[in-house]
C-alpha cells in the first residue's frame, strides 16, 4: 500500500518590467543575449540592486497564502557550477526567506523566497548554446510541506495557486505549461526529487508514474530524477545533494531587508477567487457551481460583473459559461486573449433579453465576436436584417413551405412522434435565416398540422 507524501517547490516568474537585480527588460527582443548586461551575467565588479516592484509583488503572494512575513530577511549566494549560471552562484534567499508558515487550499506552505532565474541552455545536435536573456528574471519559489496526498491533489492545488497569482496580477500565464515545479515524493522509502517539471498535466503524470515506480523499487537513498514527457517516465540524474553542498553565504552586495509593522499593514491584496465566488452567490443569486466557474478566471469574473449591471445576472452567467468558454475551447483561445468587449456583449444580450433576436442568432453573433475583430451587434443585426420576425403572415408562409419540404417528418408527427416537430421547426428557422420567433413557430406548426 502506498504511503504517498508529496511536497512541491513551485517556481513562479513574477510579472515585472525589469529583472530582479538590474534594469534589463524582462520582455522584448527575443534574439539570444540581447536583454542582458554585466550584472545579470555576473561580470567582475558589477553590483546588483533589488527591484522594488518584484519585492512588493512577492509580499502580496505571501499575504494571499496566509504566510508570516519575516520582518528581517536577506539574500544569499547559492554556489553551484553550471553553464547557464555565469557567476557560478545564484542570488536567492535561504537562512531567512521572505515569508514562512502559510496555508493555502489546505496545503501548508513552508516558505516563500525571492531569487533570480539562471540562463537557458539550448541543445542542438552535439553542442549546447547559452542564452542569458532569462538570467536575472525575478522568481518566487513557493515551497510546501509534504502534506499533498495524491497526484490529483497536487494538480488541483496548483490550479488554485495559478488563479490566485492571476488575481494578484503578479503572474502572466501564457499557458498551463509555463508553470515549473520540483516534485518531492516518497512512498515506501527515501525522498526522491523530480526536477523542473513543466505544466499541470506533466506534474500530475510525473507524480503518478513515480508513485508506482517507488512501490516496485523503494528508494534506498535520496536522489534527483528528471522527467521525460515523451516516454512519460522519470530517469536518474544524480544522488541528491544536501543543502550544505551549496555553500550558502550571505550576499555582501545587497542590504538586509527590514519591514516595520506599518509597512506590512500597507500590503493590500484584492478579493480572491474563493471570496468572489461566495459574493457572487449572495449578490447575484447564482448557484454555487456557476459562481465557481466564473470566479476561477479573473477576466471572466470581471466581464460577468460589468455585463450583469445591464442585463440579468442569470442570463449573463449562462451565456458567458455556456457559450464564451465553449467557443474559446473550440477556437483554442485563452479567455485573456479575447478581443470581446463588454459593451458589445451587453448590446448582444440586451437584444436577446428583449426578445429582439433568437437564441440561434445570438449564438452566431457571439461566435463572430470571439473569432473576429470587435463590432457592434446592434449595427450587425440591422445590417443583416436579423431582428426576430413575429409577423403571422410571414411566419405562416415559412411554416407551410417547411411542411411541404418535410413529408416524412409530417407523417411521423401525425403518428404521435412529437420530436419530428423539431425537424420541421429547423426547416422554418433555416428559411427565416434564424429570425423566426421560435415559440410562435411551434404554436403555428401545431395549429397547421393538427
Amino acid at each position: 500500500m502506498s504511503n504517498f507524501m508529496c511536497g512541491l517547490e513551485v517556481h513562479v516568474q513574477l510579472k515585472t518590467k525589469s529583472k530582479l537585480f538590474c534594469s534589463c527588460p524582462t520582455t522584448g527582443n527575443e534574439a539570444p543575449n540581447t536583454r542582458c548586461c554585466e550584472i545579470c551575467t555576473g561580470m567582475p565588479g558589477s553590483k546588483p540592486s533589488l527591484n522594488k516592484e518584484a519585492l512588493q509583488k512577492a509580499l502580496k503572494v505571501a499575504k494571499a497564502l496566509n504566510c508570516t512575513i519575516n520582518k528581517t530577511n536577506f539574500f544569499s549566494r547559492k554556489s553551484y557550477f553550471y553553464p547557464d549560471l555565469a557567476k557560478n552562484y545564484q542570488i536567492t534567499q535561504y537562512e531567512l526567506p521572505l515569508a514562512i508558515n502559510g496555508i493555502f487550499q489546505g496545503v501548508k506552505i513552508r516558505r516563500i523566497h525571492l531569487e533570480e532565474d539562471p540562463g537557458a541552455l539550448l541543445h542542438k545536435d552535439n553542442y549546447c548554446l547559452i542564452d542569458y536573456n532569462r538570467s536575472g528574471i525575478p522568481l518566487i519559489e513557493v515551497v510546501t510541506e509534504p502534506n499533498i496526498g495524491s497526484p490529483k491533489h497536487a494538480r488541483e492545488f496548483l490550479k488554485q495557486l495559478i488563479t490566485a497569482l492571476e488575481y494578484l496580477d503578479v503572474y502572466d500565464k501564457k499557458s498551463e505549461a509555463t508553470l515549473k515545479a520540483d516534485l518531492n515524493i516518497s512512498t515506501t522509502g527515501e525522498k526522491v526529487e523530480i526536477k523542473n517539471v513543466n505544466g499541470l498535466q506533466d506534474i500530475e503524470l510525473a507524480l503518478s508514474y513515480e508513485e508506482q515506480r517507488q512501490l516496485k523499487e523503494p528508494a534506498k537513498q535520496q536522489e534527483t530524477r528528471g522527467w521525460n514527457p515523451e516516454t512519460r517516465t522519470t530517469f536518474l540524474q544524480r544522488t541528491k545533494e544536501q543543502e550544505s553542498d551549496y555553500g550558502y553565504i550571505a550576499e555582501p552586495d545587497l542590504p538586509i531587508i527590514t519591514f516595520s509593522e506599518g509597512e506590512l499593514a500597507l500590503i493590500k491584496i484584492p478579493e480572491l477567487a474563493k471570496e468572489k465566488s461566495s459574493r457572487f452567490t449572495q449578490q447575484y443569486s447564482l448557484n454555487k457551481s456557476d459562481a465557481e466557474v466564473l470566479s476561477k478566471n479573473k477576466k471572466l469574473a470581471d466581464l460577468f460583473e460589468i455585463v450583469s449591471k445591464k442585463v440579468s445576472p442569470e442570463l449573463a452567467a449562462k451565456w458567458i459559461i455556456r457559450d464564451i468558454v465553449k467557443q474559446c475551447n473550440i477556437a483554442k483561445k485563452r479567455i485573456e486573449d479575447l478581443n470581446l468587449k463588454a459593451e458589445h456583449l451587453i448590446e448582444l444580450l440586451s437584444l436577446f433579453e428583449k426578445k429582439q433576436i433568437t437564441d440561434n442568432t445570438t449564438k452566431a453573433i457571439l461566435r463572430k465576436l470571439i473569432e473576429e475583430k470587435p463590432f457592434s451587434p446592434e449595427e450587425y443585426v440591422k445590417k443583416h436584417n436579423l431582428l426576430m420576425k413575429s409577423d403571422n403572415k410571414q411566419l405562416e408562409q415559412w411554416c407551410l413551405q417547411a411542411i411541404k419540404q418535410s413529408p416524412e417528418a409530417v407523417q411521423e408527427y401525425k403518428k404521435g412522434n412529437e420530436k419530428s416537430l423539431n425537424f420541421i421547426m429547423g426547416k422554418v428557422m433555416q428559411l427565416s435565416n434564424k429570425t423566426a420567433n421560435p415559440q410562435e413557430v411551434v404554436n403555428l406548426l401545431k395549429k397547421l398540422l393538427n
